[in-house]
């Protein structure tokens, strides 16, 4: 039998009800930001921590909006275009995607106290962003190598659902017959059952051999896709102070709109001692919530006659409240040879929506890691800008719980495992080529989040059957822009430039070779806004 990273255990609830467990990918999906906001902010690489003057740094440094000396409005908006291109096993795969965004609006009311006082302005901010873009179309496939096949971690984790309850090897066979006679499968009795693994039984993907092992087919090749969708709106509300325009305090409380979904294909042609067909299994998994944080920053103008600045920003946990929805279908079409040279097409039964199609929820919370900013930035003769910034955030420190606060043990074990910390820094630099003509340029480089041994593992009870992940290397993004000045309107715009690359499995195996992917995001961006 084949070799998968099955979970043996999980906890007492999970047991009664069945599991539809999260996983460490589907807390990372929502951990971290993109770089995204106002095309200067952009232009810049989001290196204005210690800058400020935009109202974008309302959601790395607060402390950036106490700056401003007018009101402000500003409204962004563009065009992103995804790719990707996978290799599996010498078999090369394109997909690629582009869509129109609105990106940004936001305001800042500046209330001035006085000149000669010790805190010279009272600054309010909102602004509302996408931090995050989950769009994305992904294929991959190829030939597997040495009869691996996705059938095998059916087995699996059925097979270990069997010990786990205590059925005995000799009756394996009378259980899988259950199973396959049954008007439904997922009686009292059965709430437990992994249902990749059921829905194997019910399709002939799985049988047992001389010995009454569970067992698979022979996978030769496979292919899959994926749409993905949503992202993470961000609305920020801000207070920030200036004192003797030497020290500027800030706090911003963030809200999050969650909204991801996911529609996939995988198919896979199989063969066993002649018997030979092929599967295809759909999944349809959504996450929806929504969370909150607190944000804390400062920036220091330590030599009076010096542009020179310091900043620092903490900003706490992301505490999220969210539901998962997941639904599910398998179909089949297997061909029998037998000794006498004949043959038998079996095309299984496709699933009823009362106990597969119908949607599998279930409501969790997740809190994300403290995240630490530390920015410097100044200028040259007023003609040259430059910031840099360094953000740390330990992603295996996340936790997630069930709805009623109980710590989800084995899954935080995996985050802690699985994930790491991850280090940003930011570069950017704006040059002021006439009184209202300015070009800019950034760059961003992020570390992985995920270890190379990192892996999905579905439990053994679990009623999830997406069992596909990826696991993302070191984030490089490059940015160029352009703005204009007027007496009150201004316009900026940016070009951005993402990419990193992935390991992407289909499966749980521990001998499948990963797809090596190529990510890459363009995005566009145009920002209007007014001083006044």
């Amino acid at each position: 039998m084949k070799n998968s990273k099955l979970v043996f255990s999980v906890c007492a609830l999970a047991f009664a009800l069945g599991a539809n467990a999260q996983t460490q990918y589907d807390a990372a999906r929502l951990m971290g930001s993109e770089l995204n906001g106002t095309a200067r902010f952009v232009g810049m690489g989001g290196a204005m921590g210690a800058l400020g003057g935009d109202i974008s740094v309302i959601g790395t440094n607060p402390a950036g909006i106490g700056i401003f000396r007018s009101n402000d409005f500003s409204a962004s908006f563009g065009f992103n275009h995804t790719a990707t291109e996978s290799n599996f096993m010498g078999t090369s795969l394109k997909d690629k995607r582009t869509r129109a965004s609105f990106d940004q609006v936001g305001f800042v009311y500046s209330t001035k106290i006085g000149n000669n006082t010790s805190l010279r302005f009272v600054n309010f901010g909102f602004n509302y962003h996408k931090s995050k873009n989950f769009n994305r179309l992904f294929a991959s496939g190829g030939n597997l190598q040495d009869g691996m096949s996705q059938t095998w971690q059916m087995a699996n984790m059925l097979g270990v659902y069997m010990d786990q309850v205590g059925v005995p090897e000799w009756s394996t066979g009378d259980e899988l017959n259950a199973i396959y006679d049954a008007n439904n499968p997922y009686d009292v009795s059965r709430y437990d059952a992994p249902y990749l693994g059921v829905m194997g039984v019910r399709t002939n993907l799985l049988g047992v051999d001389s010995e009454n092992k569970l067992i698979g087919w022979n996978g030769s090749q496979n292919k899959y896709t994926s749409r993905e969708e949503g992202g993470i709106q961000q609305y920020d509300f801000n207070v920030a102070f200036n004192l003797e325009d030497r020290f500027y305090l800030g706090v911003t409380l963030g809200a999050y709109d969650v909204s991801y979904s996911r529609s996939s294909y995988y198919t896979e042609d199989i063969n066993y001692y002649g018997d030979q067909g092929f599967y295809e299994l759909n999944n349809w998994f959504e996450t929806r919530g929504s969370g909150i944080d607190l944000k804390l920053g400062a920036i220091v103008r330590p030599f009076d006659d010096l542009p020179f600045r310091i900043g620092f920003a903490v900003h706490t946990p992301t505490w999220y409240k969210l539901s998962d929805y997941h639904s599910a279908d398998l179909y089949s079409d297997v061909t029998y040879e037998y000794e006498d040279g004949t043959s038998e097409r079996l095309k299984a039964e496709e699933f009823t929506p009362d106990y597969v199609k119908g949607d599998s929820q279930r409501d969790y919370e997740l809190t994300t890691p403290w995240k630490f900013n530390v920015s410097a930035g100044t200028t040259l003769g007023g003609l040259v800008a430059v910031g840099a910034e360094y953000e740390y955030e330990d992603f295996s420190t996340a936790k997630l719980a069930y709805d009623d606060g109980v710590k989800m043990d084995y899954q935080n074990k995996a985050i802690s495992e699985d994930l790491k910390g991850v280090h940003t820094l930011r570069l950017g630099m704006e040059v002021r080529m006439t009184p209202s003509v300015s070009m800019r340029a950034g760059y961003n480089y992020s570390t992985a989040a995920f270890e190379d041994n990192a892996y999905k593992s579905l439990n053994w009870n679990d009623t999830r059957t997406d069992t596909e992940y990826h696991n993302s290397k070191a984030r490089n993004t490059f940015t160029f822009g352009l703005g204009y000045r007027g007496k009150m309107f201004y316009t900026d715009l940016a070009y951005k430039y993402d990419t990193y690359k992935s390991d992407f499995y289909a499966f749980d195996d521990v001998e499948l070779q990963a797809a090596k992917v190529d990510n890459s995001r363009h995005q566009l961006l145009l920002t209007v806004g007014a001083r006044f």
